[in-house]
């Protein structure tokens, strides 16, 4: 879908409506894929009047938008995003975001070397929290039964 239409008064409503519409679904399947429909089904019961606006928000851009693209695939949108996550030791998103390592096709060795690299450029306490809480997921992967 092309973005909305702009005359010389600005964008016309219902375009934007529909494109927005758009991405959101689009946001919404990109979303459930990689993370998986408990985790997506878990945020979306959790919003609440203050959050609506924020989980709306990343659905259209984050994965209506960016994770959507052609120009890489969901593997290596994974190595990024769990090479950004472990640069800023944003250790409450790393876990989610190696069971959508997992989901997109990366082995537990190829998030091992991930971690490690990054060690490298963003540093090793960083790096070794990220080591813990990829374990972790590992361990609750062995536990939990096969779907």
């Amino acid at each position: 879908m092309t973005p909305p239409n702009h005359d010389v008064d600005g964008p016309k409503n219902a375009d934007i409506e529909r494109f927005s519409a758009h991405q959101h679904e689009r946001g919404m399947g990109v979303r459930r894929e990689v993370l998986g429909d408990a985790h997506v089904d878990r945020a979306e019961a959790g919003k609440d009047e203050f959050t609506e606006d924020f989980q709306d928000f990343i659905t259209r851009y984050a994965w209506g938008d960016v994770w959507a693209r052609p120009g890489l695939e969901r593997r290596g949108r994974s190595i990024a995003t769990l090479a950004a996550l472990v640069s800023l030791g944003a250790e409450n998103e790393i876990g989610m975001h190696v069971r959508a390592a997992r989901r997109n096709g990366l082995t537990p060795e190829e998030i091992k070397e991930v971690i490690l690299h990054t060690a490298i450029y963003a540093g090793v306490p960083r790096a070794n929290s990220a080591f813990a809480i990829a374990q972790r997921v590992f361990a609750e992967e062995r536990e939990a039964p096969s779907q």
